[in-house]
């Protein structure tokens, strides 16, 4: 039990993602982001995998011994949204290294090594051998990697740059935003849509192409993810648009480009009915209302998935959709294009 996963909840359109190991390319300079004027707006859903720098409780539990029960990872002190790295000076990003560890070490004295609101902790533990299989365990749950799909918002063609969600990837659990060790973007289609209701969000559910990354993550934020575009699968024949500043954009009509049926992006009406006055470290910067008669009969208005899908005004890139509102399905949330560039800037 002290390392596998529990069953897991979705995120925008949540899938058991496989543990696979690859080389990070090379990056942009965060400062890449920090004068874009125009970016390429998109809207295409994508698989999205990350996989965490480090290890994160998800829960606690008991390891039985055959004689009683006990908890040495709550006993030691460790929580849930604590992110072990190391584990005696070694290094864990993995459940398998996790794992391998704990059986080397047996029932002698550990050090861990966590992370905890940004903070390193120390604990002493020592595992339990457990009766059901004879593994030696902690009695903590943890997850080293998430997978799902959303939309990619935006791509920045002289840098490479593309930012997707508008929101950060947080644990299904513990809502805690996942930190990055690696991750990609992979090739998908929308295979199916659960429309929204009211006091039910709606999902997007989608096909993976595993073999086929688009590119590759470098930042996992509040504000979005962001990475390098090696692929032109999503940007071959689209055109740039200026990005509009805080103080361009205005109530009333809009449009949301996305992706609800296989690969293909529309263009739908919607309406900006709220401009929220700017406040550090908000990215919940505008209220959105869908209006188009197609993407309500489609999808009921906002779901799961659609999460970065661009939102466009006058001529220009305003910013992109993040969140719904769960009572009210053709409404949600949406972030500026000048705050999601100012959070890619800012890594």
């Amino acid at each position: 039990m002290a390392n596998e996963e529990p069953k897991l909840r979705p995120w925008v359109a949540l899938l058991a993602a496989a543990v696979l190991v690859w080389w990070m390319a090379s990056l942009p300079s965060a400062g890449a982001a920090e004068q874009v004027t125009e970016v390429v707006p998109i809207g295409r859903t994508v698989g999205i995998k990350l996989f965490s720098d480090g290890v994160l409780v998800v829960g606690l539990g008991q390891v039985s011994d055959g004689q009683g029960s006990s908890s040495p990872a709550k006993d030691c002190g460790l929580r849930e949204g604590d992110i072990i790295t190391h584990i005696n000076q070694e290094e864990v990003d993995s459940i398998e290294e996790v794992q391998a560890v704990l059986q080397q070490a047996g029932d002698s004295a550990m050090s861990i090594r966590a992370v905890r609101e940004d903070q390193q902790i120390q604990f002493t533990a020592n595992a339990v051998k457990c009766a059901d299989d004879g593994q030696y365990k902690l009695g903590a749950w943890i997850r080293d990697s998430m997978a799902g799909i959303g939309t990619v918002t935006f791509w920045e063609p002289e840098s490479g740059m593309f930012g997707a969600l508008g929101h950060g990837i947080n644990d299904v659990d513990t809502a805690r935003l996942m930190p990055l060790q690696a991750g990609s973007i992979l090739y998908a289609q929308v295979a199916d849509v659960q429309k929204g209701e009211a006091g039910t969000p709606g999902q997007l559910q989608g096909t993976f192409q595993v073999e086929r990354d688009l590119g590759t993550l470098w930042a996992n934020t509040g504000g979005g993810v962001f990475g390098q575009m090696e692929d032109d699968a999503l940007t071959a024949g689209l055109e740039p648009m200026p990005v509009a500043s805080r103080s361009e954009v205005k109530t009333g009509a809009a449009v949301v480009r996305t992706n609800v049926t296989g690969d293909q992006v529309e263009d739908y009406e919607i309406e900006i009915t709220r401009i929220f006055p700017e406040k550090e470290g908000d990215t919940r910067n505008l209220m959105l209302k869908v209006t188009d008669p197609r993407l309500l009969e489609t999808t009921g208005g906002i779901v799961q998935g659609m999460s970065g899908s661009p939102i466009l005004q006058d001529g220009k890139v305003v910013g992109a959709v993040t969140h719904v509102l769960v009572n009210d399905p053709t409404q949600g949330y949406g972030i500026l294009m000048e705050t999601m560039l100012d959070v890619a800037g800012s890594v």
